[in-house]
Protein backbone atom coordinates (compact mmCIF):
# COMPACT_ATOMS: atom_id res chain seq x y z
CA UNK A 1 0.00 0.00 0.00
CA UNK A 2 2.96 1.83 0.69
CA UNK A 3 5.97 2.23 -0.76
CA UNK A 4 8.79 3.74 -2.66
CA UNK A 5 9.65 3.59 -6.55
CA UNK A 6 13.58 3.60 -7.50
CA UNK A 7 15.66 2.12 -9.56
CA UNK A 8 18.68 0.31 -8.67
CA UNK A 9 21.39 -1.59 -9.42
CA UNK A 10 23.17 -4.47 -7.95
CA UNK A 11 26.97 -6.02 -8.99
CA UNK A 12 26.39 -9.62 -8.72
CA UNK A 13 29.09 -12.23 -8.37
CA UNK A 14 27.97 -15.67 -7.96
CA UNK A 15 29.39 -17.66 -4.70
CA UNK A 16 28.76 -20.83 -2.62
CA UNK A 17 29.68 -21.17 0.97
CA UNK A 18 30.04 -23.77 4.45
CA UNK A 19 27.12 -23.12 6.82
CA UNK A 20 27.31 -25.66 9.34
CA UNK A 21 28.33 -28.37 6.95
CA UNK A 22 26.17 -27.51 4.21
CA UNK A 23 27.03 -25.75 1.10
CA UNK A 24 24.63 -22.83 0.20
CA UNK A 25 24.52 -21.00 -2.88
CA UNK A 26 23.50 -16.97 -3.92
CA UNK A 27 25.96 -14.25 -4.60
CA UNK A 28 28.12 -11.30 -3.51
CA UNK A 29 26.90 -8.14 -4.22
CA UNK A 30 30.05 -6.20 -3.59
CA UNK A 31 28.19 -2.76 -4.06
CA UNK A 32 24.66 -2.18 -4.72
CA UNK A 33 23.16 1.47 -6.81
CA UNK A 34 20.51 3.55 -6.16
CA UNK A 35 18.89 6.56 -7.70
CA UNK A 36 16.72 7.06 -3.88
CA UNK A 37 17.78 9.20 -1.25
CA UNK A 38 15.94 7.46 0.87
CA UNK A 39 17.39 4.27 0.03
CA UNK A 40 21.48 5.17 0.07
CA UNK A 41 20.50 6.83 3.72
CA UNK A 42 18.76 3.80 5.27
CA UNK A 43 20.47 1.37 3.18
CA UNK A 44 22.80 -0.73 5.67
CA UNK A 45 21.10 1.45 8.78
CA UNK A 46 17.29 0.48 8.60
CA UNK A 47 17.84 -2.58 5.62
CA UNK A 48 20.34 -5.07 4.79
CA UNK A 49 22.89 -3.49 2.12
CA UNK A 50 24.80 -0.02 1.62
CA UNK A 51 23.48 1.62 -1.67
CA UNK A 52 25.18 4.24 -3.61
CA UNK A 53 23.41 7.49 -4.82
CA UNK A 54 23.56 7.22 -8.33
CA UNK A 55 21.61 8.81 -11.22
CA UNK A 56 19.73 6.82 -13.98
CA UNK A 57 18.68 7.11 -17.30
CA UNK A 58 16.30 3.85 -18.48
CA UNK A 59 14.59 3.87 -21.80
CA UNK A 60 11.79 0.73 -22.60
CA UNK A 61 10.16 0.54 -25.26
CA UNK A 62 9.11 -2.27 -28.06
CA UNK A 63 11.23 -4.85 -26.74
CA UNK A 64 14.61 -2.82 -26.17
CA UNK A 65 16.19 -2.02 -23.12
CA UNK A 66 18.76 0.58 -22.54
CA UNK A 67 19.73 1.63 -19.00
CA UNK A 68 22.43 3.44 -17.54
CA UNK A 69 23.67 4.98 -14.34
CA UNK A 70 26.64 7.18 -12.92
CA UNK A 71 27.52 7.04 -9.14
CA UNK A 72 28.26 10.33 -7.50
CA UNK A 73 31.64 8.56 -7.42
CA UNK A 74 31.96 7.85 -10.77
CA UNK A 75 31.04 4.17 -10.65
CA UNK A 76 28.92 3.43 -14.33
CA UNK A 77 27.14 0.87 -16.24
CA UNK A 78 25.51 0.84 -18.84
CA UNK A 79 23.70 -2.31 -21.06
CA UNK A 80 21.71 -1.96 -24.50
CA UNK A 81 19.42 -4.79 -24.90
CA UNK A 82 16.32 -5.77 -26.80
CA UNK A 83 14.37 -9.10 -26.45
CA UNK A 84 14.65 -12.25 -28.14
CA UNK A 85 14.07 -16.26 -27.47
CA UNK A 86 17.39 -16.67 -28.99
CA UNK A 87 19.98 -18.39 -26.12
CA UNK A 88 23.49 -17.49 -26.89
CA UNK A 89 25.60 -20.36 -27.08
CA UNK A 90 28.70 -18.95 -25.99
CA UNK A 91 26.80 -18.60 -22.25
CA UNK A 92 28.79 -20.72 -19.71
CA UNK A 93 25.15 -21.93 -19.28
CA UNK A 94 23.84 -24.83 -21.71
CA UNK A 95 20.50 -23.45 -21.85
CA UNK A 96 17.54 -20.80 -20.37
CA UNK A 97 16.87 -23.08 -18.67
CA UNK A 98 20.01 -23.77 -16.77
CA UNK A 99 20.60 -20.20 -16.48
CA UNK A 100 17.04 -19.36 -14.76
CA UNK A 101 18.05 -22.22 -11.92
CA UNK A 102 21.41 -20.56 -11.61
CA UNK A 103 19.48 -17.18 -11.15
CA UNK A 104 16.81 -18.85 -8.57
CA UNK A 105 19.41 -20.37 -6.06
CA UNK A 106 21.41 -16.80 -6.06
CA UNK A 107 18.30 -15.07 -4.89
CA UNK A 108 19.72 -14.63 -1.58
CA UNK A 109 22.81 -12.08 -1.82
CA UNK A 110 25.08 -10.63 0.32
CA UNK A 111 26.97 -7.69 0.95
CA UNK A 112 29.52 -5.73 2.88
CA UNK A 113 28.06 -4.35 5.88
CA UNK A 114 29.16 -1.09 7.83
CA UNK A 115 31.24 -3.12 10.28
CA UNK A 116 33.67 -4.40 9.16
CA UNK A 117 34.01 -8.52 8.21
CA UNK A 118 30.12 -8.60 8.59
CA UNK A 119 27.64 -9.17 5.57
CA UNK A 120 24.35 -7.95 5.37
CA UNK A 121 22.15 -10.23 3.38
CA UNK A 122 19.17 -9.74 1.48
CA UNK A 123 16.90 -12.41 -0.25
CA UNK A 124 14.48 -11.89 -2.69
CA UNK A 125 11.39 -14.18 -3.04
CA UNK A 126 8.57 -14.24 -5.97
CA UNK A 127 5.27 -15.47 -6.73
CA UNK A 128 6.47 -16.65 -9.81
CA UNK A 129 9.56 -17.19 -11.94
CA UNK A 130 10.05 -16.58 -15.17
CA UNK A 131 13.36 -15.15 -16.79
CA UNK A 132 13.87 -14.81 -20.43
CA UNK A 133 17.08 -13.83 -22.71
CA UNK A 134 17.98 -10.51 -23.36
CA UNK A 135 20.32 -10.15 -26.93
CA UNK A 136 22.80 -7.56 -26.05
CA UNK A 137 24.49 -4.76 -28.44
CA UNK A 138 26.93 -2.97 -25.92
CA UNK A 139 27.47 -3.39 -22.22
CA UNK A 140 30.10 -1.77 -20.35
CA UNK A 141 30.57 -1.43 -16.05
CA UNK A 142 33.26 0.37 -15.15
CA UNK A 143 32.98 -1.63 -11.83
CA UNK A 144 33.97 -4.82 -13.85
CA UNK A 145 36.90 -2.82 -15.64
CA UNK A 146 38.67 -1.78 -12.80
CA UNK A 147 41.88 -3.92 -13.52
CA UNK A 148 42.74 -2.85 -9.96
CA UNK A 149 40.20 -5.56 -8.95
CA UNK A 150 39.49 -7.63 -11.85
CA UNK A 151 42.93 -8.21 -13.50
CA UNK A 152 42.65 -8.51 -17.55
CA UNK A 153 41.14 -11.57 -18.62
CA UNK A 154 39.48 -12.62 -14.99
CA UNK A 155 35.93 -11.36 -15.60
CA UNK A 156 34.00 -11.22 -18.57
CA UNK A 157 30.55 -10.68 -20.04
CA UNK A 158 28.20 -13.87 -20.04
CA UNK A 159 24.25 -13.34 -20.41
CA UNK A 160 22.02 -11.06 -19.84
CA UNK A 161 18.07 -12.16 -18.33
CA UNK A 162 15.23 -10.05 -17.71
CA UNK A 163 12.51 -10.59 -15.09
CA UNK A 164 9.00 -8.65 -16.19
CA UNK A 165 6.04 -7.68 -13.78
CA UNK A 166 7.05 -10.32 -11.33
CA UNK A 167 5.20 -9.66 -7.61
CA UNK A 168 7.95 -9.53 -5.57
CA UNK A 169 9.64 -9.10 -1.74
CA UNK A 170 12.93 -8.27 -0.46
CA UNK A 171 13.49 -10.13 3.06
CA UNK A 172 16.60 -9.48 5.51
CA UNK A 173 18.67 -12.55 5.81
CA UNK A 174 20.77 -13.24 8.75
CA UNK A 175 24.18 -11.40 8.80
CA UNK A 176 27.39 -13.11 8.09
CA UNK A 177 30.70 -12.72 10.00
CA UNK A 178 34.08 -13.21 9.20
CA UNK A 179 35.45 -15.67 12.06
Amino acid sequence: MLGISSENGAHRIAVDWEEAGVTKEGVFVPRRDTSSLLNAMAGGRVFPGTHHRAAFDVQEGDGRYVVAFRSEDGTSLAIDARDTSIWDKSSVFPDLNAASQFMRRGSLGYSPARDAGAFDGLELRTASWEISPLDVSDVTSSFFMDRSVFPEGSVRFDSALVMKNIDHEWHAAPMLKLK
